[in-house]
């Protein structure tokens, strides 16, 4: 199933690069668009998981470079009756982690030095646990496609923006306009028909994987409120990759609604908790999601991963 959304979601980008294209260029524009999708489509498919760790410049963990951190994914990975991805950390401040590649053999596990240095062991099980339940939903292809499809498609809007040729048809420089802000948009809201719905179900699927739902809330909490302090000026330089991470990296896009790429963590931590009660998850409702309540404060002991 998640392969044909996959495809789905290939052709719906293919479809906003072309329209792209001939906002800027008319119907030689939209040809070009056509041979460039095809082309990244390609490259997305084979080669985002390695275009993605180059754009946050992660750097690769051994055994013996973090022996705790390896160790922890790869108890995990066999909890999750998984191979053992690849891992990396990102040096940056801002607490956060996601995980990339095109099948759980070719998998990467990505996690900032920000959010080793503020979890605990249970609360970062639950954070590894979250990305590997993508990695076994195989979500990453499609979250990890999407990122670098929708950033060449703002590439391609930018493009015409300064460069167009068809400033003088199809509308003009209004056309190229038109082109390199809804491109962008469009490609986002694509993102988000696929998104924003399997936070949930990695939360799900990563607490039973850590068989503990509330340190996984522990850490969804802690790494909102340090996401909201910390900036990424990688993610913010690239922001289509956003909806990859198990927090919004982007600064001021923290609202659950339908301009972002995750649902609210409040409802997230809810649904944890009340799992942690009941031994059930349960989604939250429409009527809940469209509540954003305000964070709660709290501060956990930190843990000696760096």
């Amino acid at each position: 199933m998640n392969f044909v959304k996959t495809m789905v979601l290939l052709a719906a980008l293919t479809a906003v690069f072309m329209g792209a294209g001939y906002l800027i260029g008319g119907t030689g524009g939209m040809i070009v668009a056509f041979v460039f999708a095809v082309i990244t489509n390609a490259m997305a498919y084979w080669n985002s998981d390695k275009m993605v760790l180059k754009m946050y410049a992660a750097e690769p963990v051994t055994p013996n470079s973090m022996p705790d951190l390896y160790a922890l994914v790869a108890r995990l990975a066999k909890a999750a009756d998984l191979p053992m991805p690849k891992v990396y950390i990102v040096r940056s401040d801002q607490p956060n982690a996601f995980a990339t590649g095109r099948n759980p053999e070719n998998a990467a596990v990505v996690v900032t030095t920000g959010i080793l240095r503020l979890l605990n062991k249970e609360e970062l099980a639950g954070v590894l646990a979250h990305e590997l339940a993508h990695v076994k939903n195989r979500d990453i292809l499609t979250m990890t496609i999407a990122a670098t499809v929708a950033g060449a498609i703002s590439m391609l809007a930018q493009f015409g923006l300064w460069f167009g040729h068809g400033r003088n048809r199809n509308g003009g420089f209004l056309g190229v306009l038109l082109a390199a802000l809804l491109a962008p948009f469009a490609a986002m809201l694509i993102q988000m028909m696929i998104s924003r719905t399997r936070e949930y179900s990695a939360d799900r699927l990563g607490a039973e994987i850590s068989k503990n739902p509330l340190g996984l809330a522990s850490a969804l909490r802690k790494i909102s409120i340090g996401a909201a302090q910390v900036d990424m000026p990688a993610a913010e330089r690239n922001p289509a990759s956003a909806s990859m991470f198990i927090v919004n990296p982007l600064s001021g896009a923290r609202m659950d609604n339908l301009f972002s790429t995750h649902p609210n963590v409040e409802n997230r931590i809810a649904a944890l908790e009340a799992m942690a009660k009941t031994g059930h998850y349960t989604r939250p409702t429409r009527a809940q999601e469209r509540r954003t309540p305000v964070p709660r404060t709290g501060r956990g002991r930190k843990g000696p991963w760096t």
